[in-house]
């Protein structure tokens, strides 16, 4: 369902616009999180290993996916919100048959490439074709994992949060199943978790694609819109390209990481390869709350609304601290029965890496949500620059760090490097929002 999101309570839409998203990110990394336990419980510490240790690279082709969503969602939104309608059906063409380009050459790309990328995180020989094969199904997946992304990046730009939830739902719950059959009744191994996601993600992307073209066919435009056009790609990428790059340089930071835990071998990989799981369903949940401010911000500002991206920001930072709740609480507090999903009873050593990654990143959840929401505000108001900024000198500082306190105080050094980092990121992130909100402030009040 279309929904306008520039008339009505500000913090009231938000928050009912975000719930289906916030649902949307519980059952995506729910499948996420079954990869790796299913692959641990039934195929055993070396297979979750294996998926942990591929897992950097494959947020690298999720990163460009996820950027990709960002940027037309806002370009989307920010056209959806004016009402110029047939250059908003000319952007979503055009976002798509870029798309289909970008993800071919990047297939192909990937799959000469996996076992180089391999080779550079230093992946143990004994789950090293175990992590390569996965990569490599994964891979061949990708044009469904992109388009799928796009799509559901155009339903949220239009304000509808919900259809792609219905996808996800039915995507996630395939995922689970297929990866049970494979891994604990076929015995397919690492082979099964991929296969798990390459045909779940691949039913979902077409259904996706077929529902979002037929929402689209009930909006009128004035004239025809172009199946291509160079502009509407500029605009796109205004906004695409350093999203992308900020999802890619946390995946290849995330790279650096993995380079880093591998060393200190199987045992302390598969323990990461669970916190990590873990961690990232926190933090997409925080990225999934941006994300909506994003649109919503993107909405209001196509319209001239300024005072309703104050107030989304008002109920961004309030939806902040109460998402951050359950997570630290779970995470703290119970952390090895949360790591226990993924470990069968010898694996003491991978127990007490993901329970001790866990209890030091996590009480500091509260402010990686923060900068995510103002990041929101950011990228919805075309402040890239000052965006990218603030992201890059989180991701910067946290390799450094990871690499460096290593040195002196092993596993536990590279945990400390993500809480240093987001205080710096949130703190950059808050000061330039302050910034940006004011400029936006002195140019209504000169219309």
């Amino acid at each position: 369902m279309i929904k306008d999101l520039t008339e009505g309570n500000p913090q009231k839409l938000l928050f009912q616009f975000t719930i289906p998203m916030f649902i949307s990110v519980i059952f995506q990394q729910m499948y996420n999180i079954a990869d790796s336990v299913i692959a641990g419980k039934f195929a055993g510490e070396d297979a979750l290993a294996a998926v942990g240790a591929s897992y950097p690279i494959t947020m690298i082709f999720m990163a460009i996916a996820v950027g990709s969503n960002i940027g037309c969602s806002v370009v989307i939104s920010r056209l959806f919100g004016a009402k110029q309608y047939r250059q908003m059906k000319t952007a979503i063409h055009t976002i798509l048959l870029s798309a289909m380009v970008l993800s071919v050459a990047l297939t192909a790309a990937g799959m000469v490439g996996s076992r180089g990328l391999m080779r550079l995180i230093r992946t143990p020989e004994n789950i090293f074709a175990s992590g390569d094969l996965y990569l490599r199904i994964y891979i061949g997946g990708f044009l469904f994992l992109y388009l799928y992304n796009v799509s559901t990046g155009i339903f949220t730009s239009l304000g509808d949060s919900k259809t792609p939830l219905y996808f996800l739902i039915g995507s996630s719950l395939g995922n689970i199943a297929l990866d049970y059959w494979f891994v604990a009744g076929l015995h397919w191994g690492v082979a099964g978790v991929a296969w798990a996601t390459f045909l779940a993600q691949g039913v979902a992307c077409v259904l996706a694609l077929l529902t979002m073209l037929k929402r689209l066919r009930t909006i009128e435009t004035n004239g025809k819109p172009e199946i291509f056009s160079a502009e509407m790609l500029r605009q796109v990428s205004l906004i695409a390209v350093p999203s992308i790059l900020q999802q890619s340089f946390i995946s290849v930071g995330n790279i650096f990481v993995q380079g880093v835990v591998n060393s200190f071998g199987s045992s302390v990989i598969a323990g990461y390869s669970g916190a990590i799981k873990l961690n990232g369903f926190a933090v997409t949940s925080f990225t999934t709350l941006g994300n909506g401010v994003s649109s919503f911000t993107a909405q209001n500002m196509g319209a001239g609304k300024v005072d309703r991206v104050k107030e989304g920001m008002k109920g961004g930072l309030r939806m902040c601290l109460v998402l951050t709740i359950p997570f630290i609480v779970a995470y703290v507090g119970f952390s090895h029965g949360v790591m226990s999903l993924f470990m069968k009873e010898e694996s003491a050593m991978a127990m007490e890496t993901g329970v001790a990654f866990l209890r030091i990143t996590s009480p500091f959840f509260l402010l990686v949500a923060l900068k995510l929401a103002s990041d929101g505000v950011l990228r919805g108001t075309g402040s890239m620059k000052e965006f990218m900024v603030a992201t890059f000198t989180d991701l910067i500082l946290r390799v450094v760090l990871a690499v460096t306190l290593s040195r002196f105080f092993g596993t536990t050094g590279i945990w400390l490097s993500w809480p240093i980092g987001w205080v710096v990121g949130m703190s950059l992130s808050l000061y330039y929002n302050r910034k940006v909100m004011r400029r936006l402030e002195q140019w209504q009040e000169t219309r």
